[in-house]
């Protein structure tokens, strides 16, 4: 389980994407825990995640990719939203961990993750780190 660099969503190839909405409405519904991902529960609101998860929805639609809802509007409805925007874990260390995880998957082959997909990924990360080609 893993809560990509919110920075990278426009960038994931469509199995993440896919599977991170499925790992959202996991947390919704349940509220998995797992090393990778117990931080979101440290916040003492959840904009962080309301804004994390509407910004994967919103490129799912973008995509044209069908978004069911139900389990978040069921875990928000009660919560209590203050304006915190972000996880402060989604540094650049953390971009670096989740495009080395990324680069990967594409390195190994993985269906669907293009060479296009690849490409526009990278140069983000290069232009986000002050990288050259």
């Amino acid at each position: 389980m893993r809560i990509w660099h919110i920075d990278l969503i426009p960038y994931l190839p469509r199995t993440q994407l896919l599977a991170q909405w499925r790992e959202l409405n996991s947390i919704f519904k349940k509220q998995d825990k797992h090393i990778l991902i117990n931080y979101i529960y440290d916040y003492p609101t959840f904009d962080a995640l309301y804004t994390y998860s509407n910004y994967v929805m919103s490129e799912m639609l973008i995509r044209g990719y069908t978004v069911k809802t139900h389990n978040q509007i069921e875990f928000f409805k009660d919560k209590k939203l203050t304006g915190n925007m972000r996880f402060k874990e989604h540094d650049r260390e953390y971009l670096t961990i989740c495009y080395y995880n990324l680069k990967e998957k594409y390195l190994r082959g993985q269906k669907g993750f293009t060479k296009d997909t690849w490409e526009k990924l990278n140069k983000f990360y290069k232009i986000q780190l002050g990288i050259g080609d």
